[in-house]
Parts: structure tokens; sequence; C-alpha cells
């Protein structure tokens, strides 16, 4: 090894040390000493004998020789100097016998800090080495509120049941994410040969990023890899080249820009103006001809409509399209779909008999529709959920809150005892905000009304609120299954074995999908993404667009029908936002602030419940065990387990 060689090296130093000095950064090895002195530690573990990525080793324990190099661990040092001698010495040993002895690091935030070994180090990261064996210690620091610190200790977990240390992600909840993609043994614990076959894929797919300028992006290859597993499956990714992955990423390079955007889902909260119908029939001439072309719609439920009210409702909207559309849209439903079982192979099918769009109408659908979506970019995929920050899925929902804060208010206008029951199901997205303003509409007309909640979903459900005599006034289901003959939805009045029904919120699915439809029919599907760049389409609607109602029965006093007519124009209006104003949390927290509007997205994921609730969001674990599918998708909070 000539000194020409350790002058390249010395001129890497050179640059990255001016560089740094040009943008007033630090320009030597960080100093981990100095970076304890101001951290509070919660303990030191050894980890024995470990193979580390060199890109992770990004400084040295103690000052020692720190200037000696620059921050990427090039040289800083002139030639012909005793320093010079011996890297030059070690780089011709590291060629022709390899390394003999270990390097000795501190491990801190999963980045490496060197104690012996410092220009072993700096010559294999210039002969460009990948990782090199280190005798590692660990220094944990106590727990704050830092997203550093939170997604270290995801690390944490991740690692003891992974041993793997070269995956990093840039934001909370990735950590616990990939293992679900992947995978935990029964015992916890990954073998050999699961480490293996995961470095295996990662070499692959950091090969196939990086050949496409993922290392452009400010994101990590851990954030990507997650996505593209979340699509296209972790089992699918082990079979694949780095070639054929480079294909796939091509199909769903969005997927990555959206992780470099603060937000990555645009809220569509309006319907598109009515189009001119000038304009909207010359265009339908063009797309559909005499009526002889039809735009054909494949609608896919989890159970049968027959069974299922939820499936029902959809199935509603699906026939009210065909009504709408005559000789424009044909459409068809298929029943039944098992996720992770025949969803692709139905959805594959639907797209060869010639269906252009299709509805997934639940979240444990996503998956399929995913990777559907990224196989056929043609086929307008959208699946019936909220915050799913895919670009290639658009996703549809209702502002069913507006709904509920009307219910809220004629169930606090009617009760004697201050207290009303709420029935929820499922802990996912929108569904706290749906609990919340119905609390906020009995509040509104009674300062003492108090809601106490109860969960259908909960393995070992013990609901007191159907048997308190004092709770008379009931928030139940929004609707009943077909072959249900209980009348126990909606809101109702405790009377006997026969409950009196007041009001019934409702989804109109059908007036939905034709607004969904007109946006493909009009020509400005395009449009919408022209208009929100990267970020994922989430169409979420309110009583504005009649999406979503509330039935009154006849039996409501009329004064109250009055009132609930009011409010319902308000709200449509916008001169009433049901989350407004100053706003408490059962702990007593103030969660908004007078004359603020809690902003949409706020909403959608809103994991706290007003101070006149009684009763909490259920962990994950304590659903049955069809809940838990459902909420490990779309959960709140705690029990968000995807």
């Amino acid at each position: 090894m000539s000194y020409e060689e350790y002058n390249n090296a010395l001129k890497a130093g050179q640059k990255e040390y001016r560089a740094r000095l040009q943008r007033g950064v630090y320009p030597y090895l960080p100093i981990l000493d100095e970076i304890l002195s101001y951290t509070n530690v919660e303990y030191e573990v050894s980890l024995g004998l470990c193979e580390v990525p060199l890109e992770l080793i990004v400084g040295t324990k103690t000052k020692g020789r720190t200037n000696s190099f620059a921050a990427n661990f090039m040289p800083l040092l002139r030639p012909h100097t005793e320093f010079a001698t011996k890297w030059i010495e070690l780089c011709t040993s590291l060629q022709e016998e390899g390394l003999r002895d270990s390097v000795k690091v501190y491990e801190f935030m999963n980045r490496f800090y060197v104690v012996e070994g410092n220009k072993r180090v700096s010559v294999l990261k210039y002969l460009d080495a990948y990782s090199v064996p280190c005798s590692v210690t660990r220094v944990v620091p106590k727990r704050s509120d830092t997203k550093e610190n939170k997604i270290y200790y995801e690390f944490l977990d991740f690692y003891a049941v992974t041993g793997i240390n070269y995956v990093n992600f840039s934001d909370e909840g990735r950590f616990p994410k990939l293992l679900k993609r992947i995978g935990v043994p029964e015992n916890g614990k990954w073998t050999a040969d699961d480490r293996l076959e995961f470095n295996s894929v990662y070499t692959r797919f950091r090969k196939a990023f990086e050949s496409k300028g993922g290392q452009k992006l400010p994101i990590t290859v851990g954030d990507a890899l997650l996505a593209y597993i979340t699509v296209f499956g972790y089992e699918e990714a082990k079979t694949k080249t780095a070639q054929e992955m480079k294909t796939d990423l091509a199909k769903i390079w969005d997927e990555f820009l959206v992780l470099t955007e603060e937000q990555s889902v645009e809220l569509l909260m309006d319907p598109p103006e009515k189009e001119n119908k000038t304009l909207y029939k010359n265009l339908l001439n063009l797309i559909l001809p005499d009526n002889s072309s039809k735009i054909r719609i494949a609608f896919f439920y989890e159970k049968n409509h027959k069974i299922s009210s939820w499936a029902y409702s959809h199935e509603l909207g699906r026939l009210y399209l065909d009504n709408v559309f005559p000789g424009q849209v044909e459409t068809a439903a298929y029943e039944n779909i098992v996720a992770g079982e025949n969803d692709l192979p139905l959805m594959e099918q639907a797209i060869a008999d010639g269906y252009q769009m299709i509805f997934t109408t639940s979240p444990v659908l996503i998956p399929a529709s995913l990777k559907i979506a990224a196989n056929y970019p043609d086929v307008k995929i959208l699946n019936c959920s909220l915050n799913i920050s895919h670009p290639t899925l658009r996703t549809y929902y209702a502002r069913m809150y507006e709904a509920k804060f009307l219910a809220g208010a004629i169930a606090g206008s009617m009760t004697a005892s201050n207290k009303i029951g709420y029935i929820a199901n499922y802990p996912i997205y929108g569904m706290a905000a749906n609990i919340n303003a119905f609390a906020l509409g009995a509040k509104m007309v009674n300062p003492h009304a108090k809601i106490y909640l109860d969960w259908s979903t909960l393995k070992n459900r013990d609901s007191g609120i159907l048997s308190d005599p004092e709770i008379n006034y009931i928030m139940d289901q929004d609707m009943a299954a077909p072959v249900n003959t209980s009348r126990q939805f909606g809101l109702y009045r405790k009377n006997g074995d026969v409950p009196d029904n007041l009001a019934m919120t409702t989804w109109h699915w059908g007036k939905l999908y034709e607004k969904i439809v007109r946006i493909v029919l009009n020509g400005t599907w395009k449009n919408d993404e022209a208009a929100t760049g990267n970020r994922a389409i989430n169409y979420w609607w309110g009583m504005s667009a009649g999406v979503i109602d509330l039935i009154c029965s006849q039996d409501l006093p009329e004064g109250t029908r009055r009132l609930v007519e009011l409010l319902h124009n308000d709200i449509c209006s916008d001169t009433l936002i049901p989350f407004s104003g100053i706003l408490r949390s059962q702990d007593g927290t103030i969660v908004n602030e007078h004359g603020e509007v809690v902003p949409p997205e706020e909403i959608i994921t809103m994991d706290w419940l007003a101070d006149n609730v009684i009763g909490s969001i259920p962990s994950i674990s304590d659903l049955t065990e069809e809940a838990q599918a459902v909420t490990s998708m779309q959960g709140l909070g705690k029990t968000q387990d995807s």
C-alpha cells in the first residue's frame, strides 16, 4: 500500500471536513463521552461479539484521536507521519491477511462509538467493507418523550426478538409493524436461519432500492422495506431477485415519496361541485358511446349481506348504483371474502373478467387491495377505511360523528337520570370521534349528562349498561342485520322486551358510491392526484354531501325534532362544528383551546375520551379474534398493532 492510497483517503477526509465547516457542523468524529455527559443513562450491558455495519459506526468513545479523523472516519493527518505509516501498514495487512482482532465499541441509540480500533474502522470504511466484528457494550438511556428515544426503545424490543442491529426507521411504530409483517415465532426468538433469511431479503432489497436512487430520499432502507413488504408481502419478497424487486419498486415509488411528506394523507372533505350537465353529457358520449360500453364495478364483502348489517348496507349502495346509472354501470358483489385466503385470487379473477373498478368494504382487505393496486395500476381500487397512507390505494369513509352528535343531543334532552348508554364495536380510527361527538351533543343540551361506554367486541363482555335501571336511553349499532329481528339499534329507549326506537344514524353508501363514480365519469379522477401530489387520497364526506344522516322517529317530542333539524342545518352549513372550542378529556386535560377547531386529521386519530364519558378504549388483546383482525389494521392508540 503506497502513500498514494493514503492520500486518496486523506482527500476524502479533507473534503468531508471542509463541507461540514461550510455548513457550520462539527467536522470531527462525535465523542460519546460528551454525548453521555448530558444524557440520563438507565444501564449498560455487554452484548458480546456482534457483526456491526460500518455505516453505523459514527464516532469514538473518548476524545483521544478525534482530531485525527474527519466525521466520515477518513484521516486528516499529513502523509509521512507516524499515524499515516501505521494506517498504511494496517491497510496492507487487512487486504492480505484479513482482520485479526475485533474492534471494541460502545452502542448508544443504535449508533456505535469506537473504544479500540479507530484506524481499523477508518481503513475498512476506505476499502468499502460492509461490516466488522465488534465487542459491543450497549448504553441505554432512560425513557423520555422524545421521538428518537421512543424509536430506540422500539428497536430494543425488535432486537430482543431478532438479534438484528442494521435496520433503522425514521418514525415511531415501524419496528413493531415490521415484526408483524414478518412474524414472530412461538418462542418469541428468531433462529439463525430466520436472521439469514431476513438478511438475504434486506440485502437484495437494499441493492434494488439504491439502484433506483433511494439513497437520495430522506428515508431509511428500513422505511422503504417496510412499505415494500406491506404491499407485496414478506413471503413473496423472499423469492424475489434484486432485479425483480427493482421492477416492483417502479410500481410503488410513490409509496416512498409519501414517507417523505409531513402529511401523507390528503382528506377530501367534500365531493366535487356538480358537474356541468352539457360537459358531462359530452364526456359521457366519448367514454360510453351509444351506451354500448359500461364501467364494470366489483364490490367485495367480508361477509354475506344476508347476515351482516355492514355488508347489507354496502349491498344497498351497490344496488343504488345500478338504479342511478342504468346501462352505464354494471356491478357485481363478491361475498364471504377471507383475508389472506381467497381475497387476492377473487380480485384477480374480477379484473380478468373485465371489472375496471373495485370497492373493498373492510379494513381487513387492505393488504390484498394494496397488492392489486400496485400490480394493476389501470384498475381503480378503493377501500372503505380511514387514514391509510398508500397513494396507490384510495380510501373512503363518512363523517359519522356528525350524526352521532345529533343523536347525543336527543338523548341528553330526554334522559331523566342523566345516565346514557353507548355501545361501540371496533376501537378503530373514527370511533373515539363518534363516541365523543355523541357525548358532546348530550352535554350541549344537558351539562349533567354522562355517557356509559360498552364495547360489543370484548372477549368477556359483561354489559352493565343493559341491566342498569337508571340507563334508559342507549345508543347501539347503526342498523340491524337483515336476519336480526331485534330492535336494539340506533338510539332507543328501554321499554320491556321491545325498545322504543327514537333515531337511527344511517350510512347512504349509494350516494357516496354515486359521487365517486361520477368523478370517474366526468373525467376528474386524475385531477385529484394532480392536486394532492404524492399524498394518499381519502374521501371523507359528511351530512352536507348526503352520505350520512339521522332518521328520527315520529314519536320524538316536537321540540326535540325542531332542535335536531336546526342542528342538522347548522352542521351542514359549517355554522356548528362539533369539535370546536374548549374540550376536556377524561382526566381533565384541555385537548382543544377556546376559539380553535380540531383539525380533521386529529378527529380521525382521536384516541382520548371526553370528560363526560365513563369507560375506556380497550386493548387489542381484550377483543374477540374477529375484532382483533380489523383493529390491527385500523386501531386507535394502544390498540394499534400493525
